[in-house]
């Protein structure tokens, strides 16, 4: 149940009145208010107030997919004994402590009490819900098996989600190495190289390193200026961040995740797991083949594989088999094509893209083994190389006052 705050009023005697009621949703509170005789002029969801510009609530009530992978469980487990929808919906909701996904619920209650059906009240939280998810549903509903149509739904966001959690898993270790070696670099460069400089002011006709006078160079930069330093790393990031999102940008950097070494072929991998996933859900749902094209084209999270799957999409429509409309696409490895003519030959195209599937996403395990091989010792010849220059740039004015000191 949520909160709602109301101003209304009373028909009999003309006053406004203001006070708090627990409903399901916001036109549920309006309802009730109509019960007790009351006109609504103003109510307000309590659970969702100051969380439009608090970025910390909604961080706080953001739906993660663990959460959406639960509800999707419950919901099914529930709906498979026997309980009725809005009635296993409410349930959930009791079970639920994310604020957010409780409103969401209570909207979806809301509405399939209105006369929606579930998959229309879906549709409503596209943020929340996305086209496999509601179409998955929409099968369900009209095949009668919106409980196993739930389950399937929540296999495949565990499988995203573990496959995903592996990929950053991967990239992660990279990621905390460079930013701690920016650290030390940083802590040299700014305290420890202007030590030594210091020491030469005083020695008449000493002169410091070509490596040094760089370093030291770019240390009075950043102590001097820091203030532009930060302005312009949060402009090109914001720059470089708004361009990667544009259309121009996300054809650069999508084309780099499938050919830049050594990512490329991780993530071609990747592509094909989730594309052979995704299908296999919906095919095992009952989604026609074009519809289920146009649903993985979607969520395929790359433009030059959604193009190549829209171009097939034409295809078919002109009479070609699925196998056939990919064939010989550089943007699918071989494997695909040739598991999809013989699932689409013997009648089981299920199980050969659920096949598929399974296969890509333990390739994706050997690539992140792969490539993490590779990473530790390039990270370690990088690193190497810039404990040498620091080193080089502190001891080669040390070495050189030595041997003055020694000539002297």
């Amino acid at each position: 149940m949520l909160n709602f705050a109301y101003e209304a009023r009373d028909p009999a005697t003309g006053q406004k009145v203001k006070a708090t009621i627990q409903a399901d949703s916001e036109s549920g509170a309006a309802k009730l208010l109509q019960q007790q005789g009351l006109a609504p002029i103003d109510i307000k969801n309590l659970d969702d107030a100051g969380t439009s510009f608090n970025p910390i609530a909604k961080l706080r009530n953001r739906i993660t997919t663990k959460e959406k992978i639960v509800f999707s469980r419950q919901l099914s487990t529930l709906i498979n004994a026997g309980l009725p929808l809005v009635q296993s919906l409410r349930s959930v909701n009791d079970q639920t402590t994310n604020k957010g996904l409780k409103i969401v619920i209570s909207d979806l209650v809301a509405d399939i009490e209105g006369g929606s059906a579930f998959s229309k009240a879906l549709e409503k939280h596209p943020k929340v819900f996305n086209s496999i998810y509601v179409n998955l549903i929409a099968a369900g509903e009209v095949s009668g098996t919106l409980d196993k149509a739930l389950e399937r739904i929540a296999f495949q966001q565990e499988k995203d989600a573990e496959i995903m959690s592996k990929v950053r898993g991967a990239m992660a270790y990279p990621a905390i190495v460079l930013v701690v070696m920016g650290g030390v670099l940083g802590f040299m460069v700014v305290k420890v190289l202007p030590q030594v400089e210091t020491i030469y002011k005083d020695m008449p006709g000493a002169q410091l390193p070509f490596i040094t006078k760089v370093l030291l160079a770019f240390s009075h930069f950043v102590t001097d200026y820091w203030w532009v330093v930060l302005i312009i790393v949060a402009l090109m990031g914001a720059a470089l961040t708004r361009y990667a999102r544009s259309g121009p940008g996300k054809l650069v950097v999508d084309k780099l995740k499938m050919k830049a070494p050594p990512v490329g072929p991780l993530f071609m991998k990747l592509y094909m797991a989730r594309f052979a996933r995704t299908a296999t859900t919906l095919v095992a749902s009952g989604v026609p083949l074009i519809q289920m094209m146009e649903i993985v084209a979607a969520s395929i999270s790359n433009v030059h594989i959604e193009k190549s799957i829209n171009n097939a999409i034409e295809k078919v429509k002109g009479g070609k088999s699925l196998a056939d409309a990919i064939d010989g696409d550089p943007n699918f490895l071989v494997l695909v094509p040739n598991m999809l003519r013989i699932g689409e030959q013997s009648g089981s195209l299920e199980d050969m893209l659920g096949k598929t599937a399974d296969y890509y996403e333990k390739e994706v395990d050997n690539q992140i083994k792969t490539i993490s091989t590779i990473i530790e010792p390039v990270l370690m010849v990088v690193l190497g190389i810039v404990a040498f220059i620091i080193v080089a740039a502190v001891l080669l004015p040390i070495y050189g006052l030595a041997d003055k000191n020694v000539v002297g």
